[in-house]
This record gives C-alpha cells, sequence and structure tokens, in this order.
C-alpha cells in the first residue's frame, strides 16, 4: 500500500520536474503557511460581511420597530453570552489576549494546554457569538476576534499535519496567523507586519519574519481578489495642513490617550465583578447593558451603537463634521460594558470610532477648519488605539495604510507617543496584557 507521503512525493516531482530534497523540503515547509494564510483571507472576507450584515439589520430594525428593540436586544446579547459561557469559555472578548497567551504556553506539536483557546469552536463560537452582539447593537470590532479566528486556522492546520512533515515551530504558525488575520481584516499589509512585532512578540523576529511576510500578503490579495482593492477608511482630505497643528495634535491625542487609559482601567474592573456575579445576575447584567445601547441609540444618536466606522466616516467626508459631547461618551461607556460582558468582540474598530468622536468633539471646541478637523480625527484615533493596545507603530501603520495619509505620517507618531503616555499615567499595562496575565494564571491554577 503507498503511503501519503509517497503519493505527495510522485505528484510534487511529476509538476516540478525538480527533483532536489532540499527545494521539495522548502515547499512543504512553507505550504502550510500559503494554505492558512488563503483560508485566512476567505474567512476574514465572509466574516467582515457577516457582520456588515448585522450593523444594517440592526439599523433597520431601530428604524422600523423602535421600541420593540427593548424586547430584542437583551434576548441577544443573552444568546450571545450562552454561545461563549456554554461551548466555548476563552472566546470571549477580542481574542488578541487569547493568541498571546497560547504563545506562551505553547510547547509541542500536540498541546492540549492550547487548544482551548485556539480551535475550531473557538472559531464557530467566536463567529456566533460577536454576530449575535453585532445584530443587537452591540459595540464592538471584528478586527481582534478575526485575528483570534485566523490563530485558530493556523494551529488547527499545524495539528493535521502529518509526523513525517518537516518541522515547524508552532509558534511561527500561530504568530504568522494572527498577523495575515490583522492584514486581511483591515486591508492593511504593513500593519500586519508591525502588528506581530509589536504585540506577538519583542524579540527572535528575524526566525520567522518571512513566514510572516508571505501570511499577510496572500491573506491581502485573497481579500482585495474577493472584494477588491479597498481602503477601510476612504481617502479624507488633509491639506494645507501646517506645524501650527502640533499644539492641537498634542493636546488632543493627551486627551484621548487619558480617556483610553480610564477605558483600560474600567474594563479590567467591570471585568472582575463581573466574574463575581452568580449566573442569574450576569444575565441581568447583559439585558442591562443592551437595553442602554439600544436607548442610546433610539433617543439619542443611532451611531452609537456598532463599531462606529458610520461616526468616522460622517466626520471626515460630509460637512457634519462635529459631535453632540454625548456621543463620544456614549460610545466609550457602550464599548466598555459590551467588551466587559463575557461575549466575543473586540475593541479595535471601537477604539478607533472613540478616538475619532472624542477629537471631532474637541475641535468644535476649537472650531478648526475642515481639514484640520480630519487631521485631529485621524491622529485621535490612532492616540486612542495607542493607549489601549500601547502599540504605538501599529496604530499610526494601520491609520496610515486605511487613509493612505502619508503626509501625515509625522502627526501619526506623535499622536501615538502622547496618547501612550497619557494612557500609562492612568493604567500601566495596556488592556491585553492584563487580559493575558489573567488567562495564563487560569491555566496555572487548573494545573
Amino acid at each position: 500500500m503507498i503511503s501519503f507521503k509517497r503519493i505527495y512525493e510522485r505528484i510534487l516531482d511529476k509538476l516540478t520536474h525538480l527533483p532536489n530534497d532540499k527545494w521539495k523540503l522548502s515547499v512543504l515547509s512553507a505550504l502550510p503557511f500559503w494554505v492558512g494564510s488563503f483560508a485566512v483571507g476567505l474567512v476574514a472576507v465572509f466574516y467582515a460581511q457577516l457582520f456588515g450584515w448585522a450593523e444594517e439589520i440592526f439599523i433597520y430594525l431601530v428604524e422600523e420597530i423602535h421600541y420593540w428593540m427593548f424586547l430584542i436586544t437583551p434576548i441577544l446579547f443573552i444568546g450571545s453570552f450562552l454561545l461563549v459561557h456554554k461551548y466555548a469559555p476563552y472566546a470571549n472578548g477580542s481574542g488578541i489576549p487569547q493568541v498571546t497567551a497560547s504563545l506562551e504556553l505553547i510547547q509541542n506539536r500536540r498541546s492540549n494546554r492550547v487548544i482551548k483557546l485556539l480551535s475550531l469552536p473557538i472559531i464557530l463560537v467566536k463567529v456566533g457569538s460577536s454576530f449575535l452582539m453585532a445584530l443587537g447593537g452591540g459595540i464592538i470590532g471584528r478586527e481582534g476576534p478575526t485575528i483570534h479566528i485566523a490563530g485558530s486556522i493556523f494551529k488547527k492546520i499545524y495539528d493535521i499535519l502529518p509526523d513525517w512533515w518537516p518541522r515547524i515551530s508552532p509558534k511561527n504558525m500561530i504568530m504568522t496567523g494572527a498577523a495575515a488575520g490583522l492584514a486581511a481584516a483591515f486591508n492593511t499589509p504593513l500593519g500586519g507586519l508591525v502588528f506581530a512585532i509589536e504585540e506577538l512578540t519583542k524579540t527572535h523576529f528575524n526566525n520567522f519574519k518571512h513566514s510572516i511576510f508571505i501570511g499577510v500578503v496572500i491573506a491581502g490579495i485573497t481579500a482585495q481578489s474577493t472584494v477588491g482593492s479597498y481602503l477601510y477608511l476612504g481617502y479624507p482630505l488633509a491639506v494645507n495642513i501646517g506645524y501650527g497643528m502640533v499644539f492641537a495634535v498634542v493636546l488632543s491625542s493627551l486627551i484621548t490617550g487619558w480617556f483610553a487609559g480610564v477605558y483600560s482601567r474600567w474594563v479590567v474592573a467591570l471585568i472582575s465583578w463581573r466574574k463575581k456575579l452568580n449566573f442569574n445576575k450576569t444575565l441581568l447584567f447583559l439585558a442591562g447593558i443592551s437595553v442602554l445601547i439600544t436607548a442610546m441609540a433610539i433617543f439619542m444618536d443611532h451611531r452609537i451603537a456598532g463599531p462606529g466606522r458610520e461616526i468616522i466616516l460622517g466626520s471626515l467626508f460630509t460637512s457634519d463634521k462635529y459631535l453632540e459631547w454625548y456621543v463620544p461618551i456614549g460610545k466609550w461607556v457602550g464599548s466598555a460594558l459590551c467588551f466587559s460582558s463575557g461575549a466575543a468582540g473586540g475593541v479595535f474598530a471601537p477604539s478607533l470610532s472613540i478616538g475619532a468622536s472624542i477629537s471631532a468633539t474637541i475641535s468644535g471646541i476649537l472650531n478648526l477648519s475642515p481639514d484640520n478637523t480630519n487631521l485631529l480625527i485621524m491622529t485621535g484615533m490612532v492616540a486612542f488605539l495607542t493607549g489601549i493596545t500601547r502599540s504605538p507603530f501599529t496604530s499610526a501603520i494601520l491609520v496610515l495604510e486605511m487613509t493612505d495619509r502619508h503626509n501625515l505620517i509625522f502627526f501619526f507618531m506623535l499622536a501615538a507617543l502622547f496618547g501612550s503616555i497619557a494612557a500609562k499615567s492612568v493604567f500601566r499595562k495596556s488592556l491585553y496584557e492584563h487580559i493575558k496575565e489573567g488567562i495564563l494564571q487560569d491555566f496555572q491554577k487548573k494545573q
């Protein structure tokens, strides 16, 4: 009986006509990364479309049935939580802390510990839970969950490799998957690369830089070939920007970064408090969050609900650039509550919209011109995201790639710097780092 290995070698030799063992070893080593990256690109596009449908349905229901939403959204929020609670407890939240924790836990080819953090059930529950939350107007993003899903896809591919396959580092697979996930979620390949350096690891990047580069490129190309070349936020106008705006950017970044630091401290406290609640009180907490967000969407501004891309686009591309004070406050409070709920959902997109809305409000107070307002909005996005993640290069590069405003890179880096300083003055560690430490402590207690 011919083994699978022998069949594969014969096919490979026929296709290439290059019976070179070293070359075949290289192809075998690279193939899992290629397949995983292609799969991540397709899944990311599907997930983005699913998330978009949920947002559109929520807005439609709010406009059509109004007060009936006070009965519907609690069911959706509770259902979102129960999916995670019953089937995959570690599918909650963003997923980035789970990925970084898995990098510290994984040690061998068949790590039973990491399967709780990265697996097929995680993928299914992550998608289902976040979809229900978004359908109910939850202020969550899909980008962190996409990274978690991508890491799980790469981990599954690694697990099914036969024993005779050339040795591949499981850490390299997971890191490549996570970087490819971010690249496909935002269509930002450079952001994926920088994210891998800043957020996933601080050292030994040379060992896996080639696989990550290939991963983000393949995932990005797959996403682009499916939905076309696009910018997540389009091309906002920002010309005639003088360096006199430095003061305004610094001021806005300090304020926005401070809000990010308070957000992180508050979320950590809320998560700790929620875990102490019994099951019935947890369900009441979730119902309360859904009612609050629905009320803000109906009586204040429907843009408060959801991830907030509509707020960013409206502020950047319309004449209605300035927001009422309650929009950033509602977004900030609602996002923290949703992220702390125990359901699946990320904080990347909400962070961008919160930063944008805070900066738009500040710009209205300062009575800035439209172009200067656009600058402040974009730097506010960088500052708040940096305050949450403490990854200044990733935040600046993401906004740079999403808007294609290369002439503003100096201002973006300035915003990242002061946003990080302000956030650290309130909460020393990043939100992701704190959650990751909690996950690792849970694993230590169960040993």
